[in-house]
């Protein structure tokens, strides 16, 4: 009988040194598995954050999950479920680089268009201030004014021409235009794509402010409408 209890004590320290062993073990590669998606995620935040937020934010909720499984002693669920988390994190560098390479690719774009039209509306626009600012004053009403002329339009004043007061904020305009536009470029021969497209953009549109204002076609660049 004492050797029957002493075997039996034997049989269940075993079974129980043997269970602890696999629960040891499930433990160790549960926790190696949270680690190993917790590195991943944090090596591709940086891009991730940029270029895939909402993919960054589900990765994280998921892995924040997975370790509460894993404080509550779910190693096997978490050993089921770390998989797919690990692939979704491992996805995230190489998402985050296409859509990095694709916002670039609408940027360059966006400059080549910009570079092609701005110099030229830039140009006409200069013209026409230049030609403004060196036409003769018109010469001075006539005390009766001419049968056929609309009312409050000075005899010998073209429609449409911006009087001196105008003229003078015409010409502060065209020289807000010429600044950025140089600012634009020297930004983008500085590497910086992002703010030369924001300047670009906001010089085309002032100069196409300008170009309503002097009755000229923006999409022309230079004539009357």
């Amino acid at each position: 009988m004492e050797f029957m209890r002493r075997h039996t004590g034997f049989v269940y320290a075993a079974l129980l040194a043997s269970a602890l062993s696999a629960c040891s073990g499930q433990k160790d590669a549960a926790q190696g598995l949270v680690w190993e998606i917790a590195a991943t995620v944090s090596a591709a935040e940086p891009e991730a954050a940029k270029y895939v937020p909402e993919q960054l934010n589900d990765v994280r909720a998921k892995l924040t999950d997975l370790r509460a499984s894993f404080d509550k002693r779910d190693y096997a669920g978490v050993m089921a479920a770390a998989p797919a988390v690990l692939a979704a994190a491992q996805s995230l560098a190489t998402d985050a680089a296409a859509k990095k390479d694709q916002i670039l690719k609408a940027k360059n774009d966006a400059w080549t268009n910009l570079a092609v039209v701005l110099p030229d509306e830039v140009t006409a626009l200069q013209n026409r201030v230049d030609q403004l600012s060196t036409k003769k004053p018109a010469k001075k009403a006539a005390k009766a004014t001419p049968k056929g002329t609309p009312s409050g339009t000075p005899s010998g004043t073209p429609s449409g021409t911006p009087s001196g007061a105008d003229l003078a904020a015409v010409g502060a305009a065209m020289a807000d235009i010429t600044s950025l536009w140089s600012k634009a470029q020297a930004t983008f021969a500085g590497g910086n794509l992002d703010e030369a497209v924001a300047t670009a953009n906001e010089v085309k549109s002032k100069a196409d402010a300008l170009a309503v204002t002097l009755k000229m076609d923006p999409a022309r660049g230079a004539g009357a409408t």
